[in-house]
């Protein structure tokens, strides 16, 4: 059954015609591309690029996670989240970028990492990529943070952040996906 899902999906797959930049921000860049659609028909499609992400779940020998909580400006709130931060560049390592917002964001540096998985919060209008890091066998050294980063480090068992997750208390998306994945590798 499975195979068969993932078979003759060509019938689905749009083509660039044309593309121009509409707005070039420090963080968002917006495009729109005319696209070729499967039936020949074609349609307009804007989007934003992203050079790409990295997410963390820090966990400490005893199973708690180390979260953040922080003010999120467009929500108009403090929302608990992993670890996370954006590349440098579309090239830059994730491994690498993962281990930098770990020790700038939460003061942590890990002996142990193991990537989970990729995550697309925004398929329908963003090429973002968010890769999942589990870090294991963690040192605290000390953080560094951006000037304009103003960030509280809780240390909360794994069974209760998932707790929090199924019953709609953590709702960042990256957060929820690599929780719940790592609430798997572990049997919970």
């Amino acid at each position: 059954m499975k195979e068969d899902f993932f078979e003759d999906q060509e019938e689905l797959v749009e083509t660039k015609i044309a593309g121009e930049a509409v707005y070039d921000g420090s963080l968002l860049h917006v495009r729109k591309d005319e696209v070729r659609l499967p039936d020949g028909g074609s349609s307009a499609r804007e989007y934003f690029t992203h050079p790409g992400a990295v997410a963390i779940v820090p966990m400490t020998e005893d199973g708690c996670v180390i979260l953040e909580r922080q003010y999120r400006y467009p929500l108009g709130r403090i929302v608990t989240e992993i670890p996370a931060g954006k590349l440098d560049g579309s090239t830059e390592d994730r491994l690498s970028a993962a281990k930098r917002e770990l020790k700038e964001e939460t003061g942590y540096e890990a002996e142990s990492w193991a990537k989970i998985g990729d995550y697309t919060p925004a398929a329908a209008y963003s090429d973002e990529v968010i890769s999942l890091y589990l870090a294991r066998d963690l040192i605290q050294t000390g953080r560094d943070l951006d000037e304009d980063e103003f960030i509280r480090v809780i240390r909360v068992p794994l069974a209760e952040v998932v707790k929090q997750v199924m019953e709609g208390e953590i709702t960042d998306g990256k957060t929820m996906a690599a929780i719940l994945m790592t609430a798997r590798l572990f049997g919970i």
